[in-house]
């Protein structure tokens, strides 16, 4: 059931929640915390579809601020959902315009429910401030999600640079099955310390530098930090001195794990939706201590590594002819080669011979024999001696007329047959 209340104020939004509570028979109201969701009017129902779905979990009083225009006159548009319209909670919309829209506090504290804990959310861009907001001053948990913000680190540096007691962050509730899984390879015989790992994820992956954050932290080893092609975290590798346990998912739903001395295994490891991440986190209402000594100190010891290329991608080319070869055949992979700003081509590397070496050795001796000899000047007499000499070795040569020939007949040219075709004409007669 849906109930609106157009240009209204708090205190009648108070006696709709109460009317329906009575004409429903309700003794008891049966919440256990209030959520208060800060989002833009155009986000609002995405947010109010997961909050719907955690509050299965967790029966609780739904507050949206949508925040409308600011450019309009200050007006508070509500709605009261209930049933199946608000899954197991009441959902209490409240669109700000104008002035209003910069104030939700202020419509907020006469809606909360008494005694009850408060958790803020921000589904989309959050305030630098968390705790230092309007509304983050009310809560005793302030979630945000990084990811859903323009610059994903940046928003993490942020929320790194201005950590309070009771922020969480939805990148870090995204790896609870990729810390899990971690866990229990490690928690495995041979027990060994692990003296290096490496964390491969998109470069815009603000939880790969939580995992890797937080294996730097629990593992007191070096961890990289490297870069790929996929989204979100692809691949986890730690090294031990009994081998290399691995992880990948490229694909972000199934994984493979692979672990020296036994069979590769492939795990379900699909990317968690924001219900999913909402609803365990307001399974604890108190301080992650985990989160915080992860983004506080951890992301701090990370390496950041070089990029890693899918499989069956070529390495960069480094001389001029593979430059070129590998433009021709794969032009949007690899660029053109390189010119310099006069628009000359830029010398490149001299590319190693695949002859072996006898030949290169022929070839080498041949060029200097070519460059250290000068050729020497032909006078006129030695010129017809050796015209003489051409003429007298030509296999066009005939035999006189009227003397037999001593030896095989020898082949002819094309002039001597262009000659013989010229004969005497026939008399008539």
């Amino acid at each position: 059931m849906i109930i609106d209340l157009p240009a209204t104020d708090t205190s009648a939004v108070n006696a709709a929640l109460v009317d329906i509570r009575e004409a429903g028979g309700a003794v008891t109201l049966g919440r256990v915390l209030t959520l208060v969701i800060v989002t833009d009017d155009s986000a609002a129902e995405e947010a109010i579809s997961a909050a719907n779905d955690a509050s299965r979990e967790h029966p609780c009083r739904i507050i949206v601020i949508a925040r409308g225009t600011r450019k309009s006159t200050s007006r508070l548009d509500a709605q009261v959902r209930v049933g199946g319209d608000a899954g197991a909670s009441e959902v209490v919309v409240l669109r700000l315009y104008g002035r209003l829209a910069d104030h939700g506090e202020a419509v907020v504290v006469p809606l909360l429910l008494p005694d009850a804990p408060i958790v803020a959310w921000w589904p989309g861009v959050a305030p630098a401030h968390l705790a230092s907001d309007s509304v983050g001053r009310l809560a005793h948990r302030r979630i945000t999600d990084s990811a859903r913000s323009a610059r994903p680190l940046q928003a993490l540096a942020a929320r790194r640079a201005d950590y309070t007691s009771g922020d969480t962050d939805f990148t870090w509730t995204r790896l609870t099955s990729w810390r899990a899984l971690l866990a229990a390879a490690l928690d495995q015989p041979p027990y060994e310390q692990v003296r290096r790992a490496v964390v491969v994820g998109s470069p815009t992956s603000a939880s790969s530098d939580l995992l890797a954050g937080w294996l730097a932290n629990q593992l007191h080893c070096p961890v990289t930090r490297n870069r790929s092609v996929h989204a979100g975290v692809s691949e986890v590798r730690l090294e031990r001195g009994s081998g290399t346990i691995v992880i990948s998912r490229p694909q972000g739903k199934i994984a493979t794990l692979v672990q020296p001395g036994q069979p590769d295994r492939q795990i379900a490891l699909p990317r968690r939706t924001a219900a999913e991440c909402l609803a365990e986190e307001l399974r604890r209402l108190d301080a992650d201590e985990v989160y915080a000594e992860t983004l506080v100190h951890g992301v701090g010891l990370v390496k950041a590594g070089g990029s890693v290329r899918p499989v069956g991608q070529r390495a960069p080319a480094h001389t001029r002819r593979e430059q070129e070869a590998a433009h021709e055949l794969s032009p949007g992979v690899f660029p053109a080669p390189a010119t310099s700003a006069a628009g000359t081509t830029v010398p490149a590397t001299p590319v190693p011979s695949t002859r072996s070496t006898g030949e290169r050795s022929a070839q080498a001796a041949a060029k200097s024999a070519t460059a250290t000899t000068t050729p020497a000047r032909t006078t006129p007499a030695k010129t017809a001696t050796a015209k003489t000499a051409a003429a007298n070795t030509s296999p066009a040569k005939r035999t006189p007329a009227g003397k037999a020939a001593t030896g095989p007949a020898p082949r002819r040219t094309a002039t001597a047959r262009r000659a013989s075709t010229t004969r005497p004409e026939r008399d008539p007669r």
